[in-house]
């Protein structure tokens, strides 16, 4: 049985006609970059995520380097993130000329820990705690961080808070939707996200006007009006066609997501009939609106050992995320070591994600799970 990690040529049957309608109607238009498919979908997400506004931009990536931008978070000002995340949480920091903090995650959600900032914070000297501007939490596979106890500490120290939204679109911490959290909500529309383009774009949510204003003008070059630059921004506008068909795939979005979250319900039975639970560690399920982006599994060993064996049986698999930041070549010059991050380091090398996406069959997931315990009773 063949169980790809992510389907999307089952979504796209669903949504073809809207697609190819509304592309044809762009192309006879003629109207590519922003313009009213881009106003659309702003009004739309916003309302979507509870926020003022939304301003769509170029990529997930260019939403973080804008959002630093935009509250003028740069030279050596320090950032505090996560080093269990994809690269462009951290690579925007350092393209925004900022230094990233690295903090180790809760070991049991993976995000990154309000404990662990709070004790970083206090280890700081005065000096440190000077340059300190910024928080930049991710809401990793679908589930948002201790927001409250974030903005608890933003409050304290005067910090500027930018969720790192990318996989976390609908998601809920006490009833607050992920990116109406904190100044800035970051989001991407990579084709694999759980509301994806069929391309690159990005959108930034915020509900204040003056930095909605700031974002505005920032993703065209820092112009207004045209050819008049009072700041220096750069090409961060999302085009029309990207924003269409996201607008489309959003009218359907809370139907996939409850269909993501039956597929988790269902898994969880499935494991617990397997009775592996000794060697398998499943995701915990603490906010009580998570979306799954993505469903992962923690191993107690041979976390590679099971991956191969999985795709030679025909089920994809990806490892989020296989080496923690502070231990990428890159950032060597922030003076981090192994052993640093310990709970970072331990999911970077036990963790493995399975297939969850809508869609998938209840037969390809006792598959899914059959195989797992196959090899874990090896």
């Amino acid at each position: 049985m063949k169980v790809p990690l992510l389907d999307l040529k089952s979504q796209y049957k669903t949504i073809k006609d809207d697609v190819l309608k509304v592309v044809e109607e762009i192309f006879e238009s003629q109207y590519f970059i922003l313009g009213p498919h881009v106003e659309a979908l702003e009004k739309e997400i916003a309302g979507y995520c509870r926020t003022r506004h939304a301003v769509g931009v170029s990529s997930g990536t260019d939403a973080l380097l804008i959002s630093l931008m935009a509250a003028h978070i740069g030279h050596q000002a320090g950032v505090i993130t996560t080093p269990y995340t994809f690269f462009a949480t951290a690579g925007s920091i350092v393209r925004a000329g900022a230094r990233p903090v690295f903090v180790d995650i809760d070991p049991n959600t993976y995000n990154i820990s309000p404990e662990c900032i709070d004790t970083v914070i206090a280890d700081m000297s005065e000096e440190e705690r000077g340059r300190l501007k910024a928080i930049m939490p991710v809401h990793l596979y679908g589930q948002c961080v201790d927001m409250q106890n974030i903005l608890k500490i933003a409050e304290k120290y005067n910090l500027i808070v930018i969720e790192d939204a990318a996989q976390a679109i609908g998601a809920e911490h006490n009833g607050m939707r992920a990116g109406a959290m904190g100044d800035f909500g970051c989001f991407s529309f990579f084709p694999s996200k759980n509301l994806g383009a069929f391309g690159d774009g990005g959108i930034v949510t915020t509900n204040s006007e003056a930095l909605n204003d700031k974002l505005r003008i920032l993703r065209v070059h820092g112009g207004r009006p045209k050819y008049y630059h009072k700041m220096i921004g750069g090409n961060f506008r999302l085009d029309a066609l990207q924003a269409a068909i996201v607008s489309i795939k959003l009218s359907h979005l809370d139907n996939w997501t409850k269909a993501r979250q039956e597929n988790a319900r269902n898994y969880r039975e499935l494991f617990a009939d397997a009775n592996i639970g000794d060697l398998v560690r499943l995701p915990l399920e603490k906010e009580n609106r998570h979306i799954y982006n993505q469903f992962v599994i923690s191993l107690k060993e041979k976390r590679d050992e099971l991956r191969l064996f999985l795709n030679s049986a025909g089920i994809g698999t990806e490892i989020y995320y296989p080496a923690p930041l502070h231990l990428q070549e890159c950032f060597s010059y922030l003076n981090y070591k192994k052993g640093d991050f310990p709970a970072a380091e331990y999911a970077a090398s036990h963790t493995l994600a399975i297939p969850i996406y809508p869609g998938l069959s209840d037969d390809q997931q006792g598959y899914v799970v059959e195989k797992i315990k196959e090899f874990v009773r090896l």
